[in-house]
């Protein structure tokens, strides 16, 4: 720790990232380094330009201890050790590098927390096999926050988070803990947010897959906004409740029961009198990758590898993946050209 405050690096500083940045730092015990990347030059020349629902509405030319392009390499640069890296960017587990080739760089074996604060389930486990003796937390974000052009952000919702600490063979379930309840204590410091320990990471993102994996997955393939779902009836009624209970199926053959009515309770958290689109759907209308692999594929290989049928998310898989597949090929990463063993060709 640099004068009694916890290094944080912070990889993805869009409007989590930055708002996360700005949490810790104003909290007094932690100095932050943000990594960033397409919006370099304008934070370094004008600083960050804050709208926030928790923090003010007027923040102006306020940056991070540390602003950098690259990802530090620590080693290399004989630089202290991060105390944790916290992951905000996208996880897109089909398209490289990979979160852990990313990260590599700037985390110490034995001694660097690696917080991720990103969606769907089995993202810990590539980074467990690259880390073995470091512990992994997960961050369950609630938060809106969106960087509107380079260095503008807007945060028009609470920042809600609950920590785990990911189970990991080569680190002490105390020790996981110890560095959960750590980083809370560096958030909360700031003195206008609640985040909290949750004790189970897996239960935390079985229930939020109850949300993400319907309406991310239906959002991108109609373009459609949770909003017009509803005012639809049938696309929740044949696409999200199936995908819903679907999903609640798998989660009950790994363990983790939900009641009854929170389906239910899930349709309806988002408001209507906005056409609210989630962010699969933003980054298809982008061009832009998506999350496909996490929020869709793991929670369907889970499901059936354990006898759960899930017809409805297994088409949505296809789908999806048939979008990816065109990003992919308009970026040069793909060639429509038929294998050896391809027996369709």
């Amino acid at each position: 720790m640099a004068d009694g405050k916890a290094r944080v690096l912070i990889v993805g500083v869009g409007g989590v990232g930055a708002m996360a940045a700005y949490a810790l730092e104003i909290g007094g015990k932690a100095e932050v380094t943000a990594g960033l990347r397409s919006n370099y030059d304008a934070v370094a020349e004008k600083g960050f330009k804050i709208d926030s629902i928790e923090h003010g509405h007027d923040i102006k030319g306020w940056r991070p201890t540390h602003i950098r392009r690259t990802i530090p390499d620590v080693a290399q640069e004989k630089l202290k050790p991060f105390d944790y890296v916290l992951v905000t960017t996208k996880n897109i587990a089909d398209v490289p590098p990979t979160v852990a080739d990313l990260i590599a760089p700037a985390v110490t074996p034995q001694e660097t927390v690696v917080v991720l604060s990103q969606n769907g389930l089995n993202i810990e486990k590539p980074l467990i096999a690259r880390f073995p003796g470091n512990p992994i937390l997960s961050s369950i974000s609630l938060i809106a926050a969106t960087e509107t052009v380079h260095g503008d952000i807007l945060h028009d919702d609470v920042d809600a988070q609950y920590i785990s600490p990911f189970s990991s063979p080569g680190v002490a379930q105390e020790i996981g803990e110890a560095a959960a309840r750590r980083y809370i204590d560096l958030y909360n410091a700031c003195g206008k947010l609640d985040i909290r320990y949750e004790p189970d990471a897996q239960l935390a993102r079985w229930r939020k897959l109850i949300y993400n994996a319907p309406f991310n997955s239906v959002a991108a393939v109609l373009r459609m906004d949770t909003a017009r779902m509803r005012a639809s009836r049938h696309v929740i009624d044949d696409l999200i409740k199936p995908i819903m209970k679907e999903i609640v199926a798998a989660a009950g053959a790994a363990g983790y029961a939900f009641p009854d009515n929170l389906p239910d309770k899930v349709i309806r958290v988002d408001p209507t009198d906005t056409a609210f689109k989630p962010s699969m759907c933003q980054d298809v209308e982008k061009g832009n990758f998506m999350e496909i692999e996490n929020i869709v594929g793991e929670p369907l290989r889970e499901g059936e590898a354990r006898g759960v049928a899930m017809p409805t998310l297994r088409t949505m898989y296809g789908l999806l993946k048939g979008l990816q597949l065109q990003v992919r090929e308009a970026r040069g990463l793909w060639e429509p050209k038929f294998e050896e063993d391809n027996p369709y060709k």
